[in-house]
């Protein structure tokens, strides 16, 4: 992995939600068999497709490799017990197969299409913020008041890092992070899973943060150079920035990142900004564009897309960074 991201600049897919969206699919799609009784309407809960319509995931999966992706995300953006709980599925079983049957859906194509092409292709265990924040009250009312614990989050962590890593993950990508204790939650079960099964060799860490407007912070309050102070500790083989703004917005905090840290660096931008509708207007070749100096400018390992990217997005971009040369991580001084 390490002589590829020095060789040329590596593309990671674009957004499933995006393409899911496309196939108009039904409550009964999200059901399929195995939850045709389930007592909570499961529409909207995209990682469930995995066990119910893997058949679509994996067509999804497909196009997104077609296009040039060197990485794919598992369809598990909300695959811990604390997400599920929304749905009735927070049970270890339930949480259990919506992540390994992901990643196995994600490997699979992995295997085939580099098999076909020659090219390697790495599955992310894609491991998102959760529906609860750590950091901030979800009460206006009581500052104090937290409506889960650090452990609780780590061990809903833990169990859906197992289940990626049986399914085939290649790569734990802790992403989305607007709250960087939440990622602090998610390391640590990733740490505390590896510690418990010695015997399965340890799987490189991607983290990418998210900043939500152009004050250029988490919504926990942190710059970039503190998210990064924050995650350090764990070694990532990658960091950088996903979702909240266009590759525009987004650069001068990916240049910050690459300043202050000494990881690869990976960015996946949204489709420009949302419109009043909140759907998405940038067209593949304006991205391309957009991002270009994310690569002439060598800033990025990784470039690939967020929120209201498809196929053909990530497929302009491999076009537009063909032959440009990667970012080079940079040994940081010590500082004790």
């Amino acid at each position: 992995l390490r002589s590829l991201m020095a060789s040329s600049v590596l593309a990671i897919d674009g957004a499933m939600g995006t393409m899911i969206q496309a196939y108009n699919l039904t409550e009964e799609d999200f059901r399929g068999i195995r939850y045709v009784d389930h007592g909570h309407d499961l529409k909207g809960n995209n990682d469930i497709l995995s066990v119910t319509r893997p058949d679509i995931i994996e067509e999804i999966h497909r196009k997104y490799l077609a296009a040039g992706a060197n990485f794919l995300e598992t369809n598990t953006f909300s695959g811990t017990k604390i997400a599920q709980a929304d749905y009735l599925l927070d049970t270890d079983e339930d949480v259990y197969a919506i992540n390994f049957e992901s990643a196995k859906i994600a490997k699979k194509a992995c295997v085939d299409v580099e098999a076909a092409t020659g090219i390697p292709r790495f599955v992310c265990g894609a491991i998102g913020p959760t529906n609860r924040t750590l950091s901030v009250s979800p009460s206006v009312e009581n500052p104090a008041f937290r409506n889960c614990t650090f452990s609780e989050i780590a061990d809903a962590y833990e169990l859906q890092v197992g289940a990626l890593v049986d399914g085939g993950a290649d790569i734990l990508l802790v992403e989305t992070v607007f709250d960087t204790l939440n990622a602090k939650a998610a390391l640590f079960a990733i740490d505390s899973y590896f510690d418990n099964h010695p015997e399965i060799p340890r799987k490189p860490i991607f983290v990418s943060g998210t900043i939500v407007d152009m004050s250029g912070r988490t919504l926990s309050g942190q710059t970039t150079e503190a998210f990064w102070v924050s995650i350090s500790h764990a070694k990532p083989f990658a960091v950088g920035l996903n979702c909240a703004l266009g590759a525009k917005d987004m650069k001068p905090y990916i240049e910050r990142l690459g300043r202050c840290s000494d990881a690869y660096v990976i960015s996946y931008p949204n489709a420009g900004l949302p419109n009043a509708m909140g759907g998405y207007d940038q067209r593949p070749d304006d991205m391309a564009e957009e991002v270009a100096p994310f690569g002439d400018e060598g800033l990025v390992n990784i470039i690939g897309g967020c929120c209201g990217t498809t196929p053909a997005h990530i497929a302009a971009i491999v076009e537009r960074f063909k032959g440009v040369k990667p970012y080079v991580p940079k040994a940081l001084p010590p500082m004790l």
